[in-house]
């Protein structure tokens, strides 16, 4: 199964019979749809309440099992804690959330990945520079989201490949896994999205740093598009897989991981497939 696992939803046509034919176009079965974004992202979108955007969430994956639904929280609004058990209720396979007023570590923030981790879901987070016209990119560095590592049992990803900070995102990953050493009980995990992120013209240094760094990557990343529900670009995700395929090819990655990195690894963030793996954790000297 081909998963596409960063799919927005914002303001346009809603005809489901035409976007999910534009996703099999594209040569994939489902994704994550993420909900229209709360008020603090009025250039996106035209504020909603959030029972009306997870309204919308819901409208366009019913009846498709492989649409998975990803509601859009800020945590600092009043009521998020609320909008967390309402949308985990509702039936919605993760969260989606963007730093862009606040640190990751912020306490409140903290509390609301707290709630999110004992409802099993997992949180999209954006990472990398943020092109949404205001100073908040500083929110979205890598390293910031080093205060995870106190959030029991949360399954949480960084998306874009935190472009331009590839390599802290790749260090901020070893962390972790190095962490598997020092804390035994440590029971959160991170994913890496790939969705670009990245300009054609970093691609492949990109990819290869993660892929042939020597850190234990193959069951935590996954592709994604960075597309809309609305009209969804097909011409779009085809290229990019196309450019992610030759440069697998050329850095020799094998069928099975390329095939992970596709789609299973999705279903495992997701929670539908086995749970955290038991690995080795990483000491200095041992990669």
């Amino acid at each position: 199964m081909k998963l596409d696992c960063h799919i927005h939803i914002l303001e346009g046509k809603s005809d489901r019979a035409d976007f999910r034919k534009r996703l099999k176009a594209s040569g994939l079965d489902g994704g994550v749809l993420i909900s229209p974004p709360p008020p603090c992202f009025p250039t996106l979108c035209r504020p909603q309440p959030a029972e009306v955007r997870l309204k919308q969430l819901l409208f366009w994956t019913t009846g498709a099992p492989h649409l998975y639904p990803f509601f859009w929280v800020d945590p600092l609004e009043k009521g998020a804690l609320h909008q967390v058990d309402k949308a985990a209720v509702s039936g919605v396979s993760g969260f989606k959330i963007i730093c862009d007023h606040f640190p990751p570590g912020h306490p409140k923030a903290m509390a609301v990945y707290r709630r999110i981790a004992s409802h099993n879901k997992p949180i999209l987070f954006h990472s990398g520079i943020l092109w949404d016209g205001k100073s908040s990119s500083s929110f979205n560095r890598p390293g910031e989201f080093e205060a995870l590592l106190e959030i029991d049992r949360l399954r949480f990803a960084l998306a874009h490949l935190a472009w331009p900070w590839c390599d802290e995102l790749i260090a901020v990953y070893g962390k972790f896994q190095s962490a598997y050493a020092l804390r035994k009980e440590l029971s959160v995990e991170m994913f890496m999205d790939i969705t670009p992120g990245t300009p054609p013209l970093f691609r492949q240094e990109a990819l290869t740093k993660l892929l042939k760094t020597g850190y234990d990557v193959e069951n935590n990343v996954m592709f994604g598009s960075d597309c809309r529900t609305n009209v969804y670009n097909n011409d779009w995700t085809l290229s990019w897989l196309s450019r992610d395929r030759a440069i697998y090819r050329k850095l020799r990655i094998p069928a099975r991981i390329v095939s992970k990195i596709h789609g299973e690894n999705l279903l495992r963030f997701l929670g539908l497939k086995k749970g955290l793996l038991r690995r080795t954790g990483l000491r200095p000297g041992e990669y």
